[in-house]
């Protein structure tokens, strides 16, 4: 209160406003056709796939035979031995991205405060390998015989865990599950973390759940392709499109304040500037272009400013032809390159989208649009420019990027040229 001979309280003025941009400065990669982030880049525009016949197990009981395994990946030397017996293949995959990204990021935690980086990972159901192994030991010898690891080796959080631990990351973390959306909402939220003053987040998403117990869940779901011939079985935008191929992997990000990178000088792939979620269980073209249009706003982008897109691609005939609707909505038959490299890979669920957005950030440094493979250039959804078999070079100066994950989850994400 004021009143005679009593001077008024005055609140202090507001700290001048500063939008805090999210950049990427370190991308670690395991996928189905190359692990290793130059390798599967190479890989990548070559045109070189990794679908074939599953070797983790024997298929030959199943009606669906291929999938995408991440190859020459030995996990000894990647991961210190006392991490073997506490982890599945799928958190040994996100261990060694996690590290590649760190290293290229050149952002060292030794050298920051205990909360200055955190870590937001995405999966779609955690270690089923590991799981499956607890299970069957539990039937066949008893209680006594399933390791205490089982408690967390299994869990869909346990790669935010132990990338953390690993390298002493104690801001701000956690864990988003929604399906091939998941790896796009990872970012989203670490994005948040980094624009309310966190100076990096690790994120992200690395999955994969080639067991027989996980693939009794992938051929319960009712969309994996039943075509043999790797060439042939995932096609999407194509009219014989039969269904998708899954995989394994996926790209781990250190999404770093703009501001601190430059202080650094680190090399910067480029800048998160939107993100957006839509939830429509009906799958409909509306959700997902929804999603589309809020990033780019968000970004202060128009859909004139895109260069490329990079499909969610679902492989279902209905699926695809709602994601063609809503990119001819948004931009126009034949209105921007659109690609699907992922066709390389198969859908890597929690993994599929974060791999896309680290091919985003590629072709905004290197100048060139990946390829889509097995599809066929004239075969295609016509309303679409659809880059095929072989890569698109040019200058990217933003890129979007889409995902849909199963029940309804729609992901946009744009990035463009640093700075």
């Amino acid at each position: 209160m004021t009143g005679p001979g009593t001077a008024a309280k005055r609140r202090p003025a507001a700290a001048p406003h500063r939008t805090v941009a999210a950049v990427v400065t370190g991308i670690g990669v395991a996928a189905p056709n190359g692990f290793g982030r130059d390798t599967w880049w190479a890989a990548t525009l070559r045109g070189a796939s990794g679908i074939a016949r599953i070797s983790r197990f024997d298929p030959s009981r199943y009606p669906v035979r291929l999938a995408g395994e991440v190859p020459g990946f030995e996990a000894r030397e990647h991961i210190p031995s006392r991490l073997l017996p506490q982890t599945d293949h799928m958190t040994r995959l996100a261990l060694a991205a996690a590290a590649e990204a760190a290293e290229d990021s050149g952002l060292d935690p030794e050298k920051l405060s205990d909360y200055e980086v955190g870590v937001v990972t995405a999966a779609s159901a955690g270690g089923f390998e590991f799981g499956q192994r607890e299970l069957q030991a539990l039937w066949s010898k008893g209680g006594s015989h399933v390791s205490a690891y089982q408690s967390f080796a299994w869990f869909y959080a346990v790669n935010t865990g132990q990338i953390s631990i690993r390298h002493g990351l104690r801001g701000p973390s956690g864990v988003v599950v929604t399906d091939q959306a998941g790896g796009l909402d990872a970012v989203a939220q670490a994005r948040r973390h980094v624009r309310k003053g966190v100076r990096a987040v690790v994120t992200g998403g690395v999955d994969g759940s080639l067991c027989p117990w996980g693939w009794a869940a992938h051929l319960a779901g009712g969309r994996m392709s039943p075509e043999p011939d790797p060439r042939l079985a995932y096609r999407p935008f194509h009219p014989e499109a039969r269904g998708e191929v899954v995989g394994e992997g996926g790209a781990i990000l250190v999404l770093e304040d703009a501001a601190s990178a430059r202080a650094r000088n680190a090399p910067v792939y480029g800048e998160v500037a939107g993100c957006a979620a839509t939830f429509d269980p009906g799958g409909r073209a509306s959700g997902l272009e929804r999603a589309a249009r809020t990033a780019l706003g968000q970004a202060e982008l128009t859909p004139s400013d895109v260069d490329v897109v990079f499909a969610d691609a679902a492989g279902l005939p209905d699926a695809d032809r709602a994601e063609a609707d809503a990119l001819t909505e948004l931009f126009g038959a034949g209105g921007v390159a659109v690609t699907a490299p992922k066709t390389m890979t198969g859908r890597l669920q929690a993994g599929g989208a974060a791999l896309d957005l680290a091919a985003a950030l590629m072709s905004l440094r290197y100048g060139v649009i990946p390829p889509t493979v097995h599809v066929g250039a004239g075969t295609h959804d016509p309303r679409l420019d659809l880059v095929c078999d072989t890569p698109r070079y040019g200058r990217v100066r933003a890129a979007l990027v889409l995902a849909r994950g199963h029940g309804g989850f729609n992901a946009a994400t744009v990035v463009r040229t640093p700075y």
